[in-house]
């Protein structure tokens, strides 16, 4: 009788188990997002030259995750698995916050970061135990601050800005620190700017809404923190 050859223990690609994970997060930070399919298949386009997340390299999700984190999504950790406050002063605060990182008043756009400012202005350990009547206090801090960096939050009449003006305005304050610290020339327009310095082509649909602009914040963010070697250390 032929001797039986005894079983080879099942071996596991650890390279593999790392990228299998990495795409859970991409589906993940997708739906924590609320991107829709045109907007999520254009990152991960523009990030690796693919069409799906499915067909990426554990680098390209590296990268894609990464664009994900530069748009306010973060992890969860197992130390830290309390929930985000998702109230709507809370989201508007989280918004603002990360968009005075892009514009160079935050060093640190964690959620730590915020939840430590936020206890500053309203004398409460947590976000989500925070009453909304207080709300304003945090916000209007944070206004202040945009308004220091050169973001205005309403027009010259003192109206309120859609949000697709909010965030064009944004990025025209991030330009004009570019512009002052050297990095570009001061004839350039925002349109120019995203063209020469991030390959982004505002003219496409996407600037018709908010979303192109969220990208193009977050780019010259990342251009802004590598000209200014203050922001760059902190970043």
């Amino acid at each position: 009788m032929p001797a039986t050859k005894a079983a080879r223990p099942a071996s596991f690609d650890r390279t593999q188990q790392a990228r299998r994970a990495m795409l859970a997060k991409v589906h993940i930070a997708r739906k924590e997002l609320r991107l829709d399919e045109d907007d999520y298949r254009q990152i991960i386009a523009d990030e690796t030259g693919k069409t799906s997340a499915g067909d990426c390299s554990a680098d390209e999700l590296d990268a894609v995750l990464a664009r994900f984190r530069g748009r306010g999504w973060q992890p969860a950790t197992k130390a830290g698995r309390a929930k985000r406050a998702q109230h709507p002063m809370a989201k508007k605060a989280r918004a603002l916050w990360i968009s005075l990182y892009q514009l160079g008043e935050v060093r640190d756009r964690s959620e730590a970061a915020l939840e430590a400012f936020a206890k500053r202005q309203l004398g409460c350990d947590r976000l989500v135990w925070a009453r909304q009547s207080d709300g304003y206090r945090l916000i209007e801090a944070l206004k202040k601050m945009a308004a220091r960096g050169g973001w205005s939050q309403t027009d010259t009449d003192g109206k309120n800005l859609s949000v697709r003006d909010l965030k064009r305005g944004l990025c025209e304050a991030i330009l004009a620190k570019l512009v002052a610290c050297g990095e570009v020339p001061a004839h350039w327009t925002i349109d120019i700017a995203a063209h020469r310095l991030c390959g982004i082509d505002t003219g496409s649909g996407r600037f018709a809404n908010a979303e192109g602009f969220d990208d193009l914040a977050e780019a010259l963010g990342r251009k802004l923190r590598e000209a200014d070697p203050k922001l760059r250390s902190a970043s």
